[in-house]
């Protein structure tokens, strides 16, 4: 078993690299050796990276027993807990799983919908006429849908603690400490951070556990305390992972869609028109070019061949989002911001993976595209106008495992006549 070719050198070299420009550092591998090379990685096994749609498929269909994703996500086990649906495997991994996956389907999804309205009408409402900050509003915005959706309240207190550990976190560097230091040592020190927030999810476990109308409420919390047999050590860390995974990244996302619309303003003006296939196709094409995670994971618990390779047990296999989205065979123009594509020609399956796939796919994939929508579609009847703040787009940074604007999508926004201010919610 040979692993496919890739750069010499120290594993630091290859790290920093990485951590510190992933778009176009793994573009370059990807000129110098083809669609499919290996990576080595500071203090982690063996990467692989595949970013043609044949091994993609190769990995997504996979035997789920083989491709083990929750060994690969160990990364984010500090932050999470190990109890996490994102860093387990096997029938624990399928368990929470599918105790978790009614939340973001169908009516309870749509339930969600004239709330997240209201917040987003409140958010734009509060604009100024001028420079918007717009990752720090986006964040506050999913921040408030996210709690009101798990926990049904408004809790201010744990909203700030949730606030602090996620900047706390989201620190690049500390990422660079966990993958330096491997997730196991720095684990006692995440663990230190994340203990208010824990103990306050625990008292509102335990508070919510006597409500006499448990099975009446919509939030997630009620749903899985009615409906699942999870212990209070494992809803804590699943309550976490929703916070983080449905806050920072669907934030990023709303912030790069507005950073790209500001540069677009035929795009801008379509989209304010109320089309609404063209407002799915501007979140597609927004998560197309600007993913907010590089890239997903599946160790190899035995050998497999893949994109021709017979690869070892052990290697980690990465289908690479940066570079699947920027195909020129699959993407004409890559690296424009064209919406229209995606009313020409649907997403496909193994080419369109902002969420990952297979039975790993993300599962508040429908719900984060809801809430974009959602989102969009508030901002743009409240604001007429949307314009860059500089001639020079902003480039990519990265914020611990998401890829972010590095100035933080600052645009000029000019709102929309108001006859009254949205009601609070």
């Amino acid at each position: 078993m040979t692993l496919p070719p890739g750069p010499g050198g120290p594993r630091a070299f290859h790290t920093l690299g990485w951590i510190t420009r992933p778009g176009p550092y793994a573009a370059r591998l990807r000129r110098r050796f083809g669609d499919t090379f290996s990576l080595r990685i500071a203090n982690e096994f063996d990467w692989v990276m595949v970013s043609h749609p044949d091994a993609v498929r190769q990995v997504f269909t996979g035997d789920p027993n083989v491709l083990h994703a929750g060994e690969g996500n160990q990364i984010l086990k500090p932050l999470l807990g190990a109890r996490s649906v994102l860093v387990l495997d096997g029938a624990d991994h399928m368990r929470d799983r599918k105790a978790m996956l009614p939340a973001f389907h169908g009516e309870r999804m749509q339930a969600y919908g004239d709330l997240i309205t209201k917040i987003a009408e409140r958010e734009v409402a509060s604009w100024p006429a001028g420079e918007v900050h717009v990752r720090p509003r986006m964040q506050a915005l999913t921040l408030e849908v996210i709690m009101r959706a798990v926990f049904g309240v408004r809790d201010e207190r744990l909203k700030s603690h949730i606030a602090s550990l996620l900047d706390w976190t989201t620190d690049p560097a500390r990422l660079l400490l966990v993958i330096v230091a491997g997730p196991e040592r720095v684990g006692k020190l995440f663990t230190r951070v994340r203990i208010p927030v824990d103990e306050m999810l625990r008292r509102e476990i335990a508070r919510r556990r006597e409500v006499a109308d448990l099975d009446e409420r919509e939030d997630i919390l009620s749903m899985l305390l009615a409906h699942s047999e999870m212990d209070d050590a494992t809803l804590v860390d699943e309550l976490i992972t929703l916070l983080v995974a449905g806050h920072e990244t669907t934030a990023t996302a709303l912030a790069w869609a507005l950073e790209r619309l500001a540069r677009h303003p035929d795009a801008w003006e379509r989209l304010r028109s109320g089309d609404e296939d063209y407002l799915d196709a501007v979140v597609k094409e927004t998560l197309r070019l600007r993913p907010v995670v590089p890239i997903v994971l599946r160790l190899l618990k035995a050998p497999m061949e893949i994109a021709g390779y017979e690869l070892p047990a052990g290697v980690a296999v990465a289908p690479n989002i940066l570079l699947m989205h920027t195909r020129e065979d699959i993407y004409p123009e890559p690296l424009r911001f064209r919406p229209e594509r995606f009313l020409e020609q649907p997403a496909g399956t193994y080419t369109w993976i902002p969420f990952g796939g297979g039975v790993r796919r993300c599962l508040g994939a429908s719900f984060a595209i809801f809430e974009m929508k959602a989102v969009l579609r508030a901002i743009a009847a409240g604001i007429e106008r949307l314009s860059p703040d500089r001639d020079v787009p902003e480039r990519v940074t990265r914020r611990a495992v998401t890829l972010v604007p590095a100035r933080g999508a600052r645009v000029i926004a000019a709102p929309a006549a108001r006859e009254r201010v949205a009601a609070p919610v």
